[in-house]
């Protein structure tokens, strides 16, 4: 078994949501939620989360989590994680989990695929789950795959168009990924393409540079909800005040 470190990239300057991570659910941050969330992993060596601004750091320092600063002039999410996996104590890491510092109601089962789909030595892996709604919608990123499940693209637009009007299933990319070690210290050196630029899906640049991401469908039951906007955290809060997740 790959010895897996999870980080949550987390920062607080967010044009439509400014301070997100410390946004209060209920009695808790929304930082501490999806910490607390990883650390129910069976697959994971340790967490961690990665940011650039100290009250962030202090934040998860004072509900007993681990954080590491990164320079705040990092361009995304996965350099913040290969910068804190490059700083971290343990320099025998095999592997590395991006985890979503939006998603409070993340499934720790997930975590646990993209680890399975890691330990069968792929450099990159991601998950999806099959939707019937929101097809128009470019915030649900969709995935086309192929028949052993890799990537063959992701977009914000509708894939594949139903000209024949077919029951092929229609999925949701779920923005979790798993990078080798020295893959994600590749992929960050790789430069911008056209297509990752055109739909602003970073992981689009992996799949333009010639590389594969393994996809696995995730068996969670869990709705996937990343809170981009105060709307959508009031939406979590219901979600948790109506159900056990």
């Amino acid at each position: 078994m790959k010895k897996i470190l999870g980080i949550i990239p987390a920062r607080y300057a967010s044009t439509r949501f400014p301070g997100k991570p410390l946004a209060k659910i209920f009695e808790k941050t929304m930082i501490q939620h999806v910490y607390e969330r990883s650390k129910l992993s069976k697959s994971l060596c340790d967490v961690i989360v990665a940011t650039d601004d100290s009250r962030i750091f202090e934040c998860v320092e004072s509900f007993g989590g681990k954080a590491v600063m990164t320079d705040s002039n990092l361009p995304n999410g996965t350099a913040r994680c290969e910068q804190a996996a490059k700083n971290f104590d343990d320099k025998n890491i095999d592997a590395v989990i991006n985890i979503q510092g939006d998603e409070p109601l993340l499934d720790p089962l997930m975590i646990d695929e993209v680890s399975e789909l890691l330990n069968e030595n792929n450099e990159c892996v991601t998950l999806c789950n099959e939707i019937h709604e929101d097809f128009n919608n470019p915030n649900v990123v969709k995935v086309v795959l192929t028949l052993d499940n890799s990537a063959l693209y992701f977009s914000r637009s509708l894939i594949p168009y139903k000209r024949n009007k077919n029951n092929f299933p229609i999925y949701q990319h779920i923005g979790i990924y798993g990078y080798e070690i020295n893959f994600l210290h590749k992929y960050v050196t790789l430069k911008n393409t056209p297509l990752s630029d055109s739909e602003s899906l970073e992981q689009l640049k992996i799949l333009e540079h010639g590389y594969k991401i393994k996809v696995k469908i995730t068996g969670s039951k869990n709705k996937s909800l990343g809170v981009d906007t105060p709307e959508d955290l009031e939406r979590v809060r219901e979600i948790l005040k109506n159900a056990e997740i």
